[in-house]
């Protein structure tokens, strides 16, 4: 079994990340709705006691001026925050409490329209305390109507607006940190590109300096052999001209697409294993010209090559499929490999993905990097099956 790659690591980091966050969500919620029980239940204690305490005041003819006046200032006017309606058993007004000043001001505003409504929301939530003035009386009675302060109803809303918060902190944090390390990768992409191109230069002088000595020596060297040297020296040369091109902005030039594929195919197919089976189908896409960095699209088709032989253990078979779809062209490299999981459909694409025990897992990251962003393509898993075969989609822009 191979070990868990970074990706996996970082995935599994990112789960533990997320179940925490929940477990910080249920936990805020669970506790503010404890406090807001509480406090809910504090406050009906309140209204209950305001309500004895008017009923005292306006029923006990016995009741001393002095417990009058603290019941007056101690109670009924120390509620400064839960808004109160006092009605008859009719459903008159008599008195409110906590609401608009202004609208406490006007001589009708008890009978009018806004007070109505509020009475009519607070008989609808049922937060009501009934009393008699006379016990043996059921027929007088006054309710007491009131509905949350202004605190309570924040403390309900506040987990949200905290969970909010931390949310959208957390997409500013994610959305930076994506952001800064695409920068970073971009920079290591370019060093990485421009001194490998660097280091190749000075072996490939020296090769080519061999091979024309070789040359001279005709007695006893096979023509055949220095050509085909000579072949791949002019290989060494293009992969460095692809190295050193990374970073820099390419140049797109119109060209018959199926006749790059085509080239690039047929390079790998003489040099992979004849258990290794090719197709090319061009399909309606024959003739279709797109604009192209040749060098570096071969690049991607032979990546492509070389990912599926590794899929297949070195034998199967390797399929390109090319056809039209509107304006863009459509092509489908398919092997016959071990297939991915649909977990690993886009983490494939990321730099320092394998699944091999060798290997830096560049190869694919490279091909969307020139896909998308050289030539503005997409690339992508179109589908996949364990142990049956992959299928990756290019998709372009087409001139014609």
């Amino acid at each position: 079994m191979l070990a868990p790659s970074i990706y996996d690591r970082k995935k599994r980091w990112k789960i533990w990340l997320f179940l925490v966050a929940i477990a910080i969500g249920i936990f805020t919620l669970l506790y503010t709705n404890f406090m807001v029980k509480k406090l809910s239940a504090e406050e009906r204690n309140k209204m209950q006691q305001w309500a004895d305490a008017y009923r005292l005041i306006t029923s006990d003819e016995d009741l001393s001026s002095g417990t009058q006046n603290y019941l007056l200032n101690s109670v009924i006017r120390a509620n400064k925050t839960i808004p109160v309606i006092l009605a008859d058993e009719k459903g008159n007004i008599n008195s409110v409490l906590n609401f608009d000043s202004l609208r406490d001001s006007d001589p009708d505003f008890l009978k009018g329209d806004y007070m109505q409504k509020q009475l009519q929301l607070m008989q609808s939530k049922n937060d009501s305390i009934k009393f008699y003035f006379d016990p043996s009386d059921s027929t007088r009675y006054n309710v007491l109507y009131y509905k949350e302060s202004v605190i309570l109803q924040q403390l309900r809303y506040y987990p949200f607006v905290q969970l909010g918060i931390i949310a959208l902190f957390l997409l500013v944090s994610y959305l930076a940190f994506s952001a800064s390390r695409r920068s970073e990768q971009n920079k290591v992409w370019l060093g990485m590109s421009k001194e490998t191109a660097h280091q190749l230069g000075t072996p490939i002088s020296s090769l080519m300096a061999w091979m024309e000595m070789i040359k001279t020596d005709r007695e006893h060297i096979d023509p055949t052999l220095v050509e085909e040297m000579g072949k791949d020296l002019q290989r060494l040369n293009l992969i460095t001209e692809r190295f050193s091109k990374i970073g820099s902005e390419p140049i797109l030039k119109e060209a018959n697409l199926s006749e790059v594929v085509s080239s690039a195919l047929d390079y790998m197919e003489k040099r992979s294993s004849k258990k290794v089976l090719f197709g090319f189908y061009t399909n309606d896409a024959t003739d279709s010209i797109c604009k192209l960095n040749i060098p570096l699209f071969e690049w991607v088709i032979e990546n492509l090559t070389k990912n599926a032989i590794d899929a297949m253990d070195g034998e199967g078979t390797i399929t390109c499929a090319m056809h039209l779809s509107g304006r863009h062209v459509i092509i489908d490299f398919t092997d016959t490999g071990k297939g991915l999981k649909t977990n690993q459909f886009k983490t494939i694409f990321n730099p320092g993905f394998t699944t091999k025990k060798r290997g830096w897992g560049m190869g694919l990251s490279l091909v969307k990097r020139i896909i998308e962003a050289y030539h503005e393509g997409k690339i992508y898993v179109r589908g996949s099956e364990l142990n049956r075969g992959t299928t990756i989609r290019i998709e372009l822009k087409r001139v014609n």
